[in-house]
């Protein structure tokens, strides 16, 4: 595992739970209001680099540090960069579940075979997935072109999984309008007399700092997104919604 940090304790990151989050490093998006934007470097384990020694480092951190904290922590959240990219994920995955802790992975789902793979083997407790945008825009949000067949494939893996999960868009002015989330909405909504419990999605405002891309802070500036006009749209496509503002 690379791991670019972690933080010992947060009480938002995962729903419920006194917890913990690791930072996985490399992303294969670029998404330009990434906030995490120097997790987004992909870094290849097998040459001669010593910043892999140090992500290295930081993961045998963690995992000794989550020793001292069983029977007081709940959980632990991964996140990133996008932690699907790991090649070893499931064994460290095991390591935390072995240890006690329930596991909450954050992905933007572009590596569905790894979900279905981590589902079968029942190594998650709660997933959240990111939605960038509808389906013909998904580029814009993302930086990079990609097969919106695997987004749709790891929609539907998450909403079958049994687990807890929850979608989630980050709304930028100037990049997303109210008008898109009805596309986003049927990205994510249920077939009619679908037996599965209503998708539960939350909209999250957006936050002008440490962005991949400085200049969307100023296309922000001159736009604007009513969330609770948001979260009327995505209400009427049967789900879940709910706002995370920023305080």
């Amino acid at each position: 595992m690379l791991l670019a940090g972690f933080s010992k304790l947060t009480l938002i990151d995962y729903p419920n739970k006194i917890a913990s989050v690791c930072f996985t490093q490399g992303c294969n998006f670029n998404c330009p209001f990434c906030h995490n934007p120097e997790q987004i470097k992909i870094f290849n384990p097998d040459k001669n680099c010593p910043l892999v020694d140090s992500f290295k480092r930081k993961t045998l951190q963690f995992l000794d540090f989550l020793k001292t904290r069983q029977g007081k922590l709940e959980g632990v959240c991964i996140t990133g960069g996008e932690p699907t990219l790991q090649t070893d994920l499931v064994d460290f995955i095991k390591q935390i579940k072995d240890l006690g802790f329930l596991v909450k992975l954050d992905s933007q789902g572009s590596n569905p075979d790894v979900l279905k793979n981590l589902f079968q083997q029942k190594l998650l407790d709660y997933v959240a997935m990111d939605i960038k945008h509808t389906e013909e825009k998904y580029p814009l949000a993302m930086g990079r072109k990609i097969e919106i067949s695997k987004i749709k494939n790891s929609i539907e893996l998450i909403k079958n999984s049994g687990i807890d999960y929850e979608f989630r868009t980050t709304t930028v002015p100037g990049i997303h309008t109210e008008n898109d989330f009805n596309g986003i909405a049927k990205l994510i909504q249920n077939q009619k007399n679908s037996k599965i419990p209503k998708p539960k999605f939350f909209i999250q405002e957006f936050r002008n700092v440490s962005v991949n891309d400085k200049n969307i802070i100023e296309t922000a500036k001159n736009h604007k997104i009513d969330l609770n006009k948001v979260k009327e749209i995505m209400q009427k496509y049967g789900l879940e919604v709910g706002i995370r503002w920023n305080n």
